[in-house]
């Protein structure tokens, strides 16, 4: 095998995507139990699963997607469409990498297996059909955040809270509709590369974007105040990490608004304002975690 292949190969797993994957470590950090070993590694474990899992499903996606991809002004440029990746290939390496995340996932117990079966599940039908449903694509993809937000608890045997379920549905659909909003006005009259593009108009996005980061902030603060209650902080921390939270959702806002964001994790490997709240939410409330 060539370096050219592997280097196709590897491109073809999207490994920038894997900062998705990170959400896995939510439930266990807000928990305060990322400073115990055990949990520590199997929350790694997990994070590694995702990466594998989620990259196998990019590869059966791409496979499934290949002549609409040859057909997008950017698409056709993955190594699958232009041809660097053979589809026999592909299918290869993609049941190969279903395969180890899966035994990964499943090596911690049939729940744990199971979400991250329930994340593949939905991922390929989603690629199959649901991609094509407008609406619906929102909310399975938001779903799919969800899902690894939900196995990290799992993992780990920490309880999770009905607000943190909600801010992170509603966070995950702020983040879906921005990529949809940005992907339309970049695209325009070219839109119909994807099916339910050609169902979405900017100022409706508008409007779920408006009622997402509304509801993604207000059940963050929710949140915020019920581990405060719960954790018997004598300390503000807590409600102090609304403010860098909020900065974050209006900053990326803004981001929308000026053209970008059809490529979420390249926006915040590349903004320095997004990253900087980032780090200072993670300071305030890790404070309130260890601290408080």
């Amino acid at each position: 095998m060539s370096g050219a292949t592997v280097r196709a190969l590897l491109r073809e797993a999207r490994p920038k995507q894997w900062v998705k994957n990170v959400l896995v470590f939510a439930a266990p950090g807000a928990a305060g139990a990322l400073d115990n070993g055990s949990d520590l590694w199997r929350t790694v474990a997990l994070f590694v699963a995702f990466c594998l899992v989620s990259s196998g499903t990019y590869y059966w996606n791409d496979i499934h997607d290949v002549v609409a991809d040859r057909q997008h002004p950017t698409k056709r440029e993955r190594p699958i469409a232009s041809g660097a990746v053979t589809v026999a290939t592909a299918k290869a390496f993609g049941t190969l990498l279903l395969a180890l995340g899966l035994g990964v996932a499943f090596a911690f117990g049939w729940r744990v297996g199971g979400v991250v079966l329930g994340y593949v599940v939905l991922t390929t039908v989603y690629s199959i059909a649901l991609k094509h449903v407008a609406v619906v694509d929102l909310v399975v993809v938001a779903g799919g955040f969800v899902l690894r937000a939900i196995a990290g608890a799992v993992v780990t045997g920490v309880p999770m809270s009905t607000w943190f379920v909600l801010c992170t549905s509603f966070g995950s659909l702020f983040i879906v509709t921005g990529k949809r909003f940005a992907e339309l006005r970049e695209l325009g009259d070219s839109a119909g590369t994807r099916a339910s593009l050609d169902s979405y108009s900017l100022q409706f996005l508008q409007t779920v974007l408006s009622v997402s980061v509304g509801a993604t902030l207000v059940t963050y603060c929710i949140w915020a105040f019920e581990v405060r209650e719960v954790s018997g902080s004598n300390w503000p921390f807590y409600e102090l990490s609304i403010v860098p939270m909020l900065t974050a959702l209006l900053r990326y806002t803004l981001v929308l608004e000026q053209g970008h964001g059809s490529a979420p994790e390249e926006i915040f490997a590349a903004d320095r304002w997004l990253q900087a709240m980032g780090a200072l939410w993670i300071i305030v409330f890790g404070l309130g975690v260890y601290v408080g």
